[in-house]
């Protein structure tokens, strides 16, 4: 069998999507959309391996994204897609050059097996193929918004990934055309003169570019149903020395601090019970113990990702949370915008889906005394059936 290697470029920096989280590491239906994508490749038996190009400050998110997977290193990608497929094709020709290589964007994480495998077998005959779908819109010219010509649909075809070529032609073009810009692999092909196959792909074969079209996917995700469940936390931390206290993982001056093993985040904590909890895994503290002196004075932000992580390697999806903190002080309302994009950075959702509420014991028990800070916290997620 001819060694194919599938090569996934993810080192974009998502500026059209906007948010802090770049596309390719958020979360689609509880999975990071390119752990999907390496998924889609890793499941089809004519691909042999598998390389990542990535932006190397998106590291650590990365390895988060494709925990557990075993992968090779990533590949640096370069100022623009064309020269980070580059490097990825350099990188695989230092070691042991592949026969074929498919290119695919991180951010097509719905591609199927049978598309895959289409662009595969036309390399049998073929040195260039691509997954396409042909248009059926009718096309229009415009200038200044307003209409000049209708452009005629016959014979044209919207590109998608993967685009598979023989690896020796495809290394050779890139190099000649390095520093043009050209988004397309295929395009660059062409430009050699080297015939491209049109393979058919899919609608559902999307480019995750907007907002809008990540909902699109995880309406396609959802057609097959899921198995939906809620999980609680709760924890307490009384006050002691200091001078801030750690509140869903922000910093808020006060003039006590939260006496625990770790930084005694309570809303971090009630969070971190509640994902586990939805996911059957225990508690915190079978993960976390205490007695274990590598969590001293730990960020709790660590426990959060890491139950998050779980709920992800069971191919879950977070659907929303909710943390309400029970105390006298400090006031929660200056800082819930904060702590709402913390928790959506954190489990890698949108901000819609975190909701952080407070609320006071009217003066009764040790919350009313001001002698510490209580947090309750709901996770619901949507497991595959």
């Amino acid at each position: 069998m001819p060694h194919s290697v599938a090569l996934i470029v993810a080192a974009g920096s998502g500026e059209r999507f906007g948010g802090a989280v770049p596309k390719q590491y958020r979360d689609l239906a509880g999975i990071p959309i390119l752990r999907r994508s390496v998924l889609a490749y890793r499941h089809c038996p004519s691909i042999t391996s598998l390389r990542v190009v990535i932006n190397p400050e998106h590291r650590s998110r990365y390895e988060e994204a494709v925990a557990g997977l075993d992968l090779p290193p990533p590949v640096a990608g370069g100022r623009d897609r064309q020269s980070s497929v580059l490097n990825g094709l350099e990188a695989l020709a230092q070691e042991r050059a592949p026969d074929r290589v498919l290119i695919h964007d991180a951010v097509r994480p719905l591609v199927q097996p049978a598309t895959i495998e289409g662009v595969v077998r036309a390399l049998d005959d073929r040195d260039g193929a691509i997954a396409a779908v042909p248009v059926t819109d009718t096309l229009k010219r415009g200038e200044d918004r307003t209409i000049v010509e209708t452009v005629e649909r016959a014979g044209l075809w919207r590109a998608q990934t993967p685009q598979g070529f023989r690896f020796a032609p495809i290394l050779a073009a890139h190099r000649e055309t390095a520093g043009i810009g050209l988004t397309d692999d295929a395009a660059l092909f062409e430009r050699s003169g080297r015939p491209v196959a049109l393979v058919p792909g899919s609608e559902d074969n999307l480019k995750v570019t907007t907002e809008d079209d990540l909902h699109r996917a995880e309406r396609l995700l959802g057609r097959g149903g899921a198995d939906i469940r809620t999980g609680s936390g709760f924890d307490v931390h009384r006050f002691g020395v200091g001078d801030h206290v750690m509140l869903c993982g922000v910093r808020i001056p006060h003039p006590h601090g939260l006496m625990g093993h770790s930084d005694a985040d309570v809303g971090l904590h009630a969070l971190t019970d509640a994902l586990l909890g939805a996911v059957a895994a225990g508690d915190i503290g079978q993960h976390f113990p205490p007695s274990d002196e590598r969590w001293r004075g730990a960020a709790s932000d660590r426990f959060v990702r890491h139950a998050a992580n779980l709920v992800r390697r069971m191919e879950g999806n977070i659907r929303h949370v909710d943390v309400t903190l029970i105390c006298q002080s400090p006031k929660i309302g200056p800082h819930r915008d904060a702590m709402r994009d913390r928790l959506a950075d954190l489990l890698g959702i949108a901000r819609d889906r975190v909701s952080v509420k407070a609320t006071t014991t009217e003066g009764l028990g040790f919350a009313g005394r001001g002698e510490g800070i209580a947090a309750q916290a709901i996770a619901t997620v949507a497991l595959p059936l």
